[in-house]
């Protein structure tokens, strides 16, 4: 740049930058230097001070940066080890997996709900979507309720937990009334609504006595009452029994099977003594034991376990069939549709055993993809519950979690030949508006409680459109006009 063109600048920033050039400048360079010395010196001099001052460039070693701690060590698979390690991490991240496992999960049922249900409705003499309508209007609704429950702050759930109480309780004494209640296959648990709407209470009063239960431990946790056996175990065991004893008079054990399991979780989160806990699973191992050996209807669903053969009397009929279908289904499965077992082979094809039928029409594929929305939806669960600090949403998540964990183990493990036949239905996934509703509404909870976090909460708000214009409005440096 030629000296004329930095003379434009004005006399007083020229000497300033001479008068900061010479402070910088070596004490002996200036002693030493006359003026025919710095005369050559001088436009260049001044010229850097107008144009500013730049760093050399630094080389770039070929090997890997040791100074950056954020670089990884190992190679590619290192590199995307870390960065799914930071993704794992991130506030939001039990959030959209609740939202998305649970969602798909639904979906997913739906669709599989509309293929395995056709020819049961067709011997009916249903319309082949006829199962699948109601699953969807049942969805709908179940999804308002997931979206309320996703709204509602967590106080207005414990408001909301001791009225679903009693209006559970309620409803379950009245299936119990002659002329009231109604039996399907073999179980009195169910109360007729009027034209093909049905009712099944006990499936509400999984969710009751989750927040009942998350509530009442998180009041006695507040006053430090939780390290006295009795005041964990009374009123919390004593209800639990009472709403078993009711489930029971109908029959239907594998409800009370998912009600114990929910007890025991809330005992466990609480933080019950080794013995304690102990005691009290001994006892409930003891009712179990004796209500399966006086039933023989029990016993022979015990006997199914494993079972490679219908057997005499056809005894494992639907144990062995829900095999046949897994096996059919070979990596990818026959096809939408195409199942051969819902064709009159497999009873309870959209209920108990869908399952089966997913694994057949979608092969080892679809169901390793359900196993691995569940899984996700349980370790978002554990991960809402153990970073909380709140008694409650810790309660009411683990016990929540506890809940369609256990539930959907049962199921799988039954079609599996692995556990016996106890009745319950996929969680979000079978057939049963009963069923859909009361999980979707706990999967709204799980929701909500991952909103409530403090990181996720920030997280979210910097999300909205208006927050994170005026936050980059602030970040952005006003630059001179013209300059692009």
């Amino acid at each position: 740049m030629p000296a004329e063109e930095s003379s434009a600048a004005p006399r007083g920033d020229r000497s300033r930058a001479t008068a900061a050039i010479s402070r910088a400048l070596p004490v002996p360079l200036l002693a030493g230097a006359g003026a025919g010395a710095w005369a050559p010196l001088g436009p260049a001099l001044r010229v850097r001070s107008v144009s500013g001052s730049r760093r050399p460039p630094v080389p770039r070693s070929k090997g890997r940066s040791t100074g950056d701690p954020r670089s990884p060590r190992g190679g590619g698979v290192r590199r995307i080890y870390e960065q799914a390690r930071r993704a794992w991490d991130r506030p939001l991240t039990a959030y959209y997996l609740i939202l998305g496992a649970g969602l798909l999960i639904t979906v997913l049922g739906l669709v599989m709900v509309y293929s395995a249900s056709m020819i049961k409705a067709l011997e009916l003499d249903k319309p082949g979507t006829y199962f699948f309508r109601k699953q969807f209007l049942a969805a709908v609704i179940g999804a308002g309720l997931m979206a309320l429950a996703a709204r509602m702050p967590a106080r207005l759930h414990r408001a909301f937990a001791y009225p679903l109480l009693m209006g559970t309780v309620f409803l379950m004494v009245l299936v119990q009334v002659p002329g009231i209640g109604m039996s399907v296959n073999g179980n009195q648990n169910w109360l007729y609504l009027g034209g093909p709407f049905q009712l099944q209470p006990s499936e509400f009063g999984k969710l009751a006595l989750v927040l009942w239960g998350a509530d009442l431990l998180a009041r006695k946790q507040d006053k430090r009452l939780l390290t006295q056996w009795k005041h964990m175990l009374v009123p919390l065991v004593p209800v639990t029994f009472m709403l078993l004893g009711l489930i029971m008079l109908g029959g239907d054990m594998g409800t009370a099977i998912i009600l114990t399991a929910i007890l025991f979780g809330l005992l466990w989160l609480a933080g019950a003594p080794t013995r304690l806990f102990a005691g009290v699973l001994a006892f409930a191992g003891v009712i179990a034991f004796v209500l399966i050996k006086t039933s023989p209807n029990r016993m022979s669903r015990l006997a199914c376990i494993g079972a490679s053969e219908p057997g005499p009397g056809d005894s494992c009929w639907q144990a062995v069939h829900g095999i046949y279908a897994l096996a059919s289904g070979g990596l990818f499965g026959s096809g939408l549709g195409a199942s051969v077992e819902k064709w009159g082979q497999l009873p309870e094809p959209h209920t108990d055993f869908i399952f089966a039928i997913t694994g057949e029409e979608l092969g080892l594929a679809g169901t390793l993809s359900v196993l691995a929305l569940f899984a996700a939806l349980g370790y978002a669960g554990i991960r809402v519950a153990g970073r909380t600090e709140d008694p409650f949403v810790r309660y009411a998540a683990g016990g929540v979690t506890t809940w369609i964990t256990v539930q959907a183990v049962i199921n799988i493990g039954a079609v599996l030949g692995l556990l016996p036949i106890a009745g319950v239905p996929l969680p979000l996934f079978s057939y049963g508006g009963s069923a859909l509703l009361p999980t979707m509404f706990a999967v709204g909870l799980l929701i909500a409680f991952a909103r409530e976090d403090p990181a996720a909460k920030a997280a979210l708000a910097m999300r909205r459109p208006g927050v994170r214009w005026k936050t980059m409005r602030r970040r952005v440096k006003k630059r001179p006009s013209g300059e692009r």
